[in-house]
């Protein structure tokens, strides 16, 4: 039997995920939204692509919680979009509040899910829906780390045009402006890019990937960015439903890793069947530890201003 997925959230992340989703075959689809006719359309939409994309898939759009029972994940991309001048911070108290009733139909119609959260400010959308849902740390994630890392890929391709393919890049802390790119750990084919770039090269890159959610709301006016953040999600469904074992950098809920407990962050995690199957801790040097816990910092206070 396919593996089931369900999108809550039937805008523009959503709706190309659940796309990637069905072009690769990897599970039956379920995208959910309020508004009537908007999930239904887009994915008879994306059903009629299939047969060209050779997918056996089945996609579903609905307007019931009840339709997504049974889901092996289901992903939170419901909430409001960042807005040009926005930070992802200034969405806190609305999206908390839908990212709660999306977390309580989750438990309901499927109890033994793995949640993956999208909603900003992602950190802290993952400790609530984490703490709403009463599931295990391991089973609630949030997306964050894959993209970051991919756009500080991106723009070190850019930089010294070579492929994105031979780039492994790794970002740490909250999905916000205090994240922390690492160079030491970031390599072209094995070699770090602090051997290839000079210091004020790599300076730019990291600021530039610190604002690169920002940098393409700022470019379309109205909305934020989408292909990406479903790419990544994506990645990680891949890897938990076809239990890959694949290292990347996620939010993970800490209990002393990195000398941080009770909150979540990005750091490298081994993701599997069973969601977060382990934490991977690294030796930082002291100013990456500065900066991580820096950036854990204001994921905390974010926190402490919901109450959770």
């Amino acid at each position: 039997m396919r593996k089931k997925v369900s999108v809550i959230g039937a805008g523009n992340v959503g709706a190309t995920l659940a796309a990637l989703i069905a072009k690769d075959g990897l599970a039956d689809v379920v995208l959910f939204d309020v508004v009537d006719g908007i999930p239904q359309g887009k994915a008879l939409d994306i059903l009629e692509a299939c047969p060209i994309w050779d997918s056996p898939v089945s996609v579903k759009g609905t307007n019931e919680y009840s339709e997504t029972g049974e889901s092996d994940v289901v992903v939170i991309t419901a909430g409001f979009p960042r807005k040009p001048g926005m930070s992802r911070d200034d969405l806190l108290h609305a999206n908390a509040k839908v990212v709660s009733e999306v977390t309580e139909n989750i438990v309901r119609y499927s109890p033994e899910a793995i949640i993956i959260v999208v909603t900003n400010p992602m950190d802290v959308m993952t400790q609530l829906s984490m703490k709403v849902s009463g599931f295990r740390p391991e089973r609630v994630i949030g997306m964050g780390g894959i993209l970051d890392s991919s756009r500080f890929r991106t723009f070190i391709s850019l930089e010294l045009n070579v492929s994105p393919q031979d780039i492994e890049a790794l970002v740490l802390g909250g999905h916000g402006d205090l994240m922390v790119p690492l160079p030491r750990f970031t390599t072209v084919k094995g070699v770090a890019i602090t051997e290839l770039l000079p210091e004020d090269s790599i300076k730019r890159l990291i600021e530039r990937t610190r604002h690169g959610g920002a940098e393409i709301v700022s470019l379309l006016k109205s909305g934020s960015a989408y292909y990406a953040p479903a790419a990544a999600t994506c990645q990680m469904i891949r890897a938990i439903i076809n239990d890959e074992k694949r290292m990347l950098p996620c939010s993970a809920y800490l209990d002393g890793q990195y000398g941080i407990s009770g909150f979540y962050s990005g750091v490298p995690v081994v993701l599997g069947i069973n969601g977060i199957e382990r934490i991977i801790e690294l030796r930082l040097n002291d100013d990456e530890r500065i900066n991580f816990e820096r950036s854990v910092q204001a994921v905390k206070l974010l926190v402490e201003k919901l109450g959770i």
